[in-house]
């Protein structure tokens, strides 16, 4: 195995969350589709609880899913005109290289993240410095703070080489990319400790609606389950909390053993295909797990949408999954419970967007007021 776990012991979930985060906090997927950085910014502190960084692929080809992670990968290649990336194998100077850092690292992930240059740069990911600026003009502190990575398996079926082939069935390129993300995690960590006390990374996996179907048949559940497995490991040795987001069906069983923190599911559109695992989720509640609940559609669903159809319809569904539970588990939902949009904003227009953060907002005071706990 290329990069080693270190399975070091790190504050408990339950506690820390409990303490640094409100019932129904609110916070965002990542992507806006503004152009202006500071306006998709003060969009960001003036809507949510746990402030994100921003991600405008509006802007730049460069903030796509893909692309924004990809910078420091060995051979890969970017036609930002074209909007086409892709890996071109070459010398081994690069993996070489690549080696000798991992190797140095010890297992590190915050050391790694030296070793690599594992810096987000100013030119792939704008909102994540406009958020420092402004926290650093206003002197600002915030409690919790989230960040983001792509998740590998996006990452590695989404990135092909020369052949038009996915790195994911290239196994060295596959470990790569994993130890590639988590010292992009890593370097996040540290670097938004300036204006943080706390810390969530999302691992952003909208493949894994996908995986099973006839496009993916050449993944292995088995192999998907263990990347994923170390990808959490790895981060939460940073001291981080790690969420995953998922934006339609997946196989919750795997999710839940994984034990992320943070289950981010769209509660809009997908609600039953996680509330059939009622059983699960009380198991996963009861040993500190958090639930996300992406409430508000980032679809043009939003157009018919009003802040009141909203709360209705969370309010159906909270106690539909609330009476599947077992009753000393049903208060523990209520304070476990936190709110996003379904999935990123970028595919909608500015006013739509803003529309999914009023909604979002007005959320949380309407579960406050309605929901015991």
């Amino acid at each position: 195995m290329l990069y080693r776990t270190l399975g070091l012991v790190t504050t408990s979930v339950n506690k820390l969350l409990s303490h640094m985060i409100d019932r129904f906090a609110t916070t965002g997927i990542g992507s806006l589709p503004h152009t202006d950085r500071r306006v998709g910014c003060e969009l960001v502190l003036n809507h949510v609880d746990i402030p994100f960084w921003p991600q405008f692929p509006k802007n730049s080809f460069l903030e796509g899913m893909v692309a924004q992670f990809s910078e420091g990968f060995p051979f890969v290649k970017i036609d930002a005109k074209k909007e086409r990336i892709w890996i071109e194998h070459g010398e081994r100077d690069a993996l070489d290289r690549f080696y000798e850092a991992v190797g140095s690292a010890a297992g590190d992930p915050c050391a790694l993240a030296f070793l690599l240059s594992a810096a987000l740069s100013e030119q792939y990911a704008p909102g994540f410095f406009g958020m420092r600026d402004m926290a650093r003009e206003s002197n600002k502190r915030f409690d919790v703070f989230k960040g983001q990575i792509t998740g590998p398996l996006t990452f590695t079926l989404g990135l092909k080489d020369e052949t038009g082939k996915a790195i994911y069935y290239d196994e060295e390129l596959r470990e790569l990319a994993l130890v590639h993300l988590v010292s992009k995690a890593a370097w996040q960590v540290k670097a938004l400790k300036e204006f943080a006390g706390e810390l969530i990374i999302f691992i952003d996996e909208p493949i894994l609606s996908a995986l099973g179907s006839s496009a993916y048949l050449g993944v292995s559940s088995g192999e998907s389950a263990q990347l994923l497995e170390r990808c959490i490991k790895d981060i939460k040795t940073t001291g981080a909390i790690t969420a995953i987001h998922c934006c339609g069906k997946t196989d919750w069983d795997m999710i839940f053993d994984l034990r992320p923190d943070v289950i981010n599911f769209d509660a809009y559109a997908y609600f039953d295909s996680i509330a059939m695992y009622h059983e699960r989720i009380g198991e996963y509640l009861s040993s500190g797990g958090y639930l996300a609940w992406g409430m508000v559609p980032t679809t043009n669903d939003i157009l018919a949408e009003t802040p009141e159809s909203i709360q209705k319809k969370f309010i159906e569904r909270f106690r539909s999954l609330s009476g599947r539970l077992a009753p000393s588990l049903r208060t523990l939902l209520a304070s476990r419970t936190l709110f996003t949009p379904s999935c990123g904003t970028a595919s909608l227009a500015t006013p739509e967007a803003e529309k999914v953060f009023a909604i979002l907002k007005g959320l949380k005071a309407f579960a406050l007021a309605n929901v015991d706990g």
